[in-house]
């Protein structure tokens, strides 16, 4: 079932909003300014860019780590990278590094900062009906970024401190996808809305977005109508909160004309059918459970999906209601449904992963290593089937081959913190100590408390004898580390 890691307990929880609001003091942007901002941004030039982007996205990635709950379930994690790859090399942008933040919200939501972050909330899932509406939102935030506009927007502000704006950033980045008042708890008054000024994005940039976003989308195989069909769902949805606006359109202004002149746009291309992947809709149904009230709910709302004409044709319908069965614990229900869908979808990893949960839940753990050690044979480095491999020896307490299959997939995916913790337990089972040492270390250094990382990395400096090849790592490591310790400090 998904995982999601909570809240990262921290004693400097408030301190990027305090820096925020001394920034704000500082400076102020102009309307003027804006107005004469040029047509197509870029990615060249401005106070911030090349590496004090870099060094911004890696301080508001530490935040949100710290503040924001994430969703880690690697099949929603997987989905969202496959078609965020598909999108990028439609879109303008010099620098095709991205780091992915999934938060675990309900509400319609996503963003994209300097440094190559980009953000989704599983809510986006839910109210995108369709794999080109949810595409769509990613477009449109891939446009922002390779526009600049929020770099340009800050480069209004009168510092040049990276860490400042990553401050900045992160406050305002916070307030929204966590809609709380982490970002903003030390701020009053105009400085509030100085902070809602900052964080919403000016028509002329939506403009710019929605033009790029579109040619986006149709460089990338999907279809651009996707769009206006998207924000006609998010003004519903406006409509029908009254004064409770979703979360993305407070950072994102929409007008019935920025619809129709996103309509209008759209019908201009070639009219193709485009049919959404199967994969989509499957991963949708997993968070429809995911954000169900109860597992007792979920089982009744698909059930009744399913009595519905036709419904039983359509498997994201049937493979929601198995995650359900599995979410209530109706095990032999699960794997029935499962099993059935398999027969005609024979080697779709999203089903076979899914069976294997059930497996787990059960101790039917033979059953599941088999089943996916041939499912990985046949896909070599597949996330969600090497995760859950791991996840089948952790369960039979063979922790070094659980250790075996988390390091694979930390020195693919090493932005991911989450990986790192579950590294550090799985080398803890099988009492490979340096190994708990060296993944912590990795794992508080993405958490920003490089203390820590410092400590963990000399512990397991202390346990390996002079001259190993393993010594030499750790301590080239431990200097990396100890030198953006002293870089931090003295900024």
């Amino acid at each position: 079932m998904t995982n999601v890691i909570t809240a990262f307990p921290c004693y400097r929880k408030l301190s990027l909003a305090v820096v925020f609001a001394l920034t704000l003091a500082s400076g102020s942007a102009s309307t003027a300014q804006e107005s004469q901002l040029p047509s197509i941004g870029g990615t060249g030039g401005g106070l911030i860019a090349g590496q004090k982007e870099s060094e911004i996205g890696q301080q508001v990635m530490v935040s949100i780590r710290r503040s924001a709950p994430r969703i880690t379930d690697p099949l929603v994690y997987d989905y969202l990278s496959s078609i965020t790859y598909r999108l990028l090399p439609s879109a303008p942008l010099d620098n095709r590094d991205i780091t992915l933040a999934l938060i675990d919200s309900s509400a319609i939501n996503a963003f994209a900062v300097p440094g190559g972050i980009v953000g989704v909330n599983g809510g986006l899932f839910l109210n995108a009906a369709t794999e080109q509406q949810f595409a769509s939102v990613l477009a449109h935030e891939l446009a922002h970024l390779s526009q600049r506009h929020f770099a340009r927007r800050m480069e209004q502000q009168e510092t040049s401190a990276p860490l400042t704006i990553a401050g900045m950033i992160a406050g305002i980045v916070l307030s929204a996808v966590t809609q709380s008042d982490i970002g903003i708890a030390a701020i009053a008054g105009t400085q509030a809305l100085a902070i809602q000024n900052m964080l919403a994005y000016s028509r002329l940039h939506e403009q710019e977005a929605d033009r790029v976003g579109l040619d986006i989308l149709a460089t990338a195989g999907l279809d651009p109508r996707g769009m206006p069909e998207m924000f006609e769902i998010m003004m519903r949805q406006n409509r029908l909160q009254g004064n409770t606006m979703p979360e993305y359109l407070s950072t994102h202004p929409l007008t019935r004309n920025r619809v129709a002149d996103t309509r209008n746009r759209a019908e201009q291309y070639p009219e193709k059918t485009i049919r959404d992947g199967q994969e989509y809709h499957l991963v949708r149904s997993r968070l429809q459970v995911h954000y169900a009230p109860s597992p007792d709910v979920a089982v009744e709302t698909f059930e009744s999906y399913l009595n519905k004409p036709d419904a039983q044709s359509n498997e994201a319908i049937r493979y929601g209601l198995a995650v359900a069965y599995l979410s209530n614990n109706q095990f032999e229900k699960a794997a029935k449904a499962i099993n059935e869908l398999l027969a005609s979808n024979p080697g779709r990893i999203t089903l076979q992963v899914t069976l294997a949960e059930i497996y787990i839940q059960q101790k039917r753990l033979d059953e599941a290593r088999a089943l996916l050690e041939d499912a990985l044979a046949r896909n070599p480095g597949n996330y969600p089937i090497t995760s859950t491999l791991a996840d089948v020896e952790i369960a039979a307490g063979n922790g070094t081959q659980a250790a075996e299959y988390l390091k694979q997939l930390t020195r693919r995916m090493q932005q991911q913190e989450y990986l790192w913790l579950r590294l550090a337990e799985a080398e803890g089972m099988a009492r490979n100590i340096v190994g708990v040492h060296r993944a912590r270390a990795e794992y508080y250094a993405l958490m920003g408390d490089l203390e820590s990382a410092q400590r963990q990395l000399r512990q397991a400096q202390e346990k390996l004898p002079a001259g190993s090849a393993e010594r030499q790592v750790v301590s080239e490591r431990l200097g990396e580390v100890t030198s953006r310790l002293r870089a931090y400090r003295n900024s």
